[in-house]
C-alpha cells in the first residue's frame, strides 16, 4: 500500500463519479486499506467492514 496506488484509486473513483456513480463498493480487502471515506466525495462501502460488523452481530445474537 503506497501513496501512488491511493492516488490511482482516487482518480478511478473520480472518473466513476463523473460518469454518474453515486457510491463505490470496496469489494477487495486491500482497497479498504487504500481508500477511506475522507479521501473521496462519494459514499464508500467497505465490504470487509460490512461483513465483520454483521459477523459480530450474528455471533452476539445467535446463541
Amino acid at each position: 500500500m503506497n501513496e501512488k496506488s491511493r492516488k490511482i484509486f482516487q482518480k478511478i473513483i473520480e472518473k466513476m463519479q463523473e460518469k454518474g456513480a453515486e457510491g463505490v463498493i470496496l469489494g477487495c480487502t486491500e482497497i479498504g486499506l487504500l481508500i477511506h471515506q475522507s479521501a473521496v466525495s462519494v459514499p464508500v462501502f467497505d465490504t470487509t467492514v460490512i461483513h465483520a460488523k454483521k459477523a459480530v452481530q450474528i455471533a452476539l445474537t445467535d446463541r
